[in-house]
């Protein structure tokens, strides 16, 4: 069957294959993980080098990316008894890991292999190093003993294994699907704000009930976790004791309570969205407290739910999975624009939302994965409520504002824009600001 789409004078469709290839990114997108994916990553590829490897190893050499350093720096690995960095989330991974989990890699480990963990830490040698390789996302681990080696490469996104290799022979790594480009991901340059709103409206939800049950379930899980127990800096507690009765307050409340959790290391999974549990509380969380409120149906909930994470994943493809343009903006003003699409909203008024909302967040920058995450969540899902409010009131952002272009595909092109070319030099040096690293002063050169 094929969904038709008017987009002014033209008539789009969408095919059967492109609704095969939406349903391919959830499955890639709507992962289940354990801790903040950086670090859960490294310990992926470290369960990975050490099962090649065939022992434990006497040596460990990992090589980072500084997106991965900048990630990995100042959260807690879970069920690490409260250790944090790099070396920590390798050593958890190399002494207790368990590789066929992907991304829930360190999800089963017991208190002995706690202890397993941190004997590991102070016997063998973790040498980590900053990437030569100009990729944004990029892990290398190394591991030697008695003579033999192994060593495995993650890059682009957190599960793609490009390379294994022992005694430096190759081995298979990950296959790709044919529906898949060169970075390993499905395609995803067909999506559309209009497309994917009649995609949400309209698909067979039995296709992704399934994985979208199990996002609504851990998602709301946590952020009830976070909201019941003191964690990190317990931004959504504050949040909501300032105004229990406000329901913007509650909404943003939800999705930082989540945060707060994970980044301090809860031992509970969330489902990412675009290689981020922060974004995939932020898409989901604050859209199921407003169904809620509302009285929405189960299906009206799923349906919103949908289109928030497949704005997020839209929003994000033209910034990539890691930058210094926080994450949490993309899937907040996305949860703004599926809270409209609950109230009933149209296409016009859901691209003026999203349109808002972006003009307003678009500044915020990722200085790392920490506690503040869950502040940084609230202040997105506040954009994008604030969105939503200023396009019902008849009030919008239009082209010229800013970064704001003549039509809602036009600014997203310029968000990705900002965040993936004007900030490289941002990042460069959030991360030297991160590490202590002196700073670079840049003459400006006339022309």
């Amino acid at each position: 069957m094929l969904q038709k789409i008017l987009k002014g004078d033209l008539e789009m469709i969408f095919s059967d294959i492109q609704q095969k290839q939406v349903v391919q990114i959830l499955h890639e997108e709507l992962l289940p993980a354990m801790g903040c994916t950086e670090p859960i990553a490294i310990a992926y590829a470290a369960a990975v080098a050490r099962e090649t490897l065939g022992k434990a190893p006497a040596r460990v050499e990992i090589s980072v990316s500084g997106n991965i350093i900048k990630n990995a720096k100042s959260v807690v690995v879970p069920n690490t008894n409260g250790l944090k960095g790099i070396p920590a989330a390798a050593a958890a991974g190399i002494a207790a890991g368990q590789a066929e989990r992907k991304l829930e890699v360190i999800s089963s480990i017991t208190e002995r292999q706690q202890a397993d963990i941190a004997s590991f830490l102070k016997s063998c040698p973790i040498e980590v190093r900053a990437s030569r390789s100009g990729a944004i996302f990029d892990i290398e681990i190394k591991v030697y003993a008695e003579g033999h080696s192994a060593e495995v490469e993650i890059r682009d996104f957190h599960t793609n294994i490009v390379r294994i290799e022992k005694d430096g022979q190759a081995l298979p790594a990950e296959n790709k699907t044919e529906m898949r480009g060169e970075s390993g991901l499905t395609d995803r340059s067909f999506l559309s704000v209009e497309s994917i709103l009649d995609y949400a409206r309209s698909c067979d939800l039995a296709e992704v009930r399934a994985l979208l049950a199990r996002q609504m379930q851990y998602n709301r899980a946590i952020a009830e976790e976070g909201m019941e127990h003191r964690w990190g800096a317990g931004i959504g507690r504050t949040i909501r004791d300032s105004a229990p009765e406000n329901l913007r307050c509650r909404l943003r409340a939800a999705a930082a309570a989540g945060s707060d959790a994970r980044m301090s290391g809860c031992e509970m999974p969330v489902v990412i969205v675009s290689g981020s549990g922060n974004q995939g509380l932020t898409a989901s969380v604050p859209v199921m407290a407003y169904a809620k409120e509302i009285g929405a149906d189960a299906e009206q909930e799923m349906r919103a739910v949908l289109l928030s994470d497949l704005l997020t994943i839209h929003l994000k493809s033209g910034i990539g999975r890691l930058s210094a343009y926080c994450g949490a903006v993309s899937a907040g003003c996305s949860a703004g624009a599926a809270i409209a699409f609950l109230d009933g909203a149209d296409y016009p008024q859901i691209a003026h939302t999203l349109e808002n909302a972006l003009a307003i967040a678009s500044g915020i920058v990722c200085d790392g994965a920490k506690p503040s995450c869950a502040a940084k969540i609230a202040a997105a899902v506040d954009a994008g409520i604030t969105g939503w409010e200023m396009c019902k009131s008849g009030r919008n952002f239009h082209a010229g504002d800013g970064l704001v272009g003549e039509d809602v595909e036009k600014t997203i092109t310029n968000i990705g824009r900002l965040a993936r070319l004007g900030m490289r030099e941002t990042d460069e040096e959030i991360l030297r600001i991160m590490t202590d690293a002196p700073a670079v002063e840049r003459t400006p050169t006339s022309t």
